[in-house]
């Protein structure tokens, strides 16, 4: 399926940073994919894949699908504790970058602690 120029201005971009991987999905505001990219679908492997340089390497992807379809600005929504979520942010600031937001999940007490022990 060949990408046509939509007609889109706005839109947000997903990254998705954990600790083996960066995945990074462009959407509408109404949350339909548009594109994506991931480190993996570039070419790295293995430990390289968390690498900042492999960050910025996706972010550029995504951002070259983004001027082929005619988006000037991005609301960047980031999750995940990984190494190339600010390497992807300042790549993608070559768009007009109108909020970023952390969504990351933090637990609030953590998981219930194992039954004690009885000898």
């Amino acid at each position: 399926m060949k990408n046509k120029k939509q007609d889109i201005s706005c839109c947000n971009v997903h990254i998705n940073s954990t600790f083996n991987n960066i995945i990074i999905t462009l959407s509408n505001l109404k949350g339909d994919v548009l594109a994506w990219a991931s480190a993996g679908q570039k070419g790295f492997r293995g430990a390289k894949k968390n690498t900042p340089y492999a960050a910025s390497q996706t972010a550029q992807d995504i951002v070259e699908k983004g001027n082929q379809m005619g988006i000037k600005k991005i609301n960047i929504i980031v999750k995940g504790p990984g190494a190339g979520r600010e390497a992807a942010i300042r790549t993608l600031s070559n768009l007009k970058v109108i909020i970023i937001k952390d969504i990351t999940p933090i637990p609030h007490n953590g998981c219930r602690p194992p039954k004690k022990r009885r000898i």
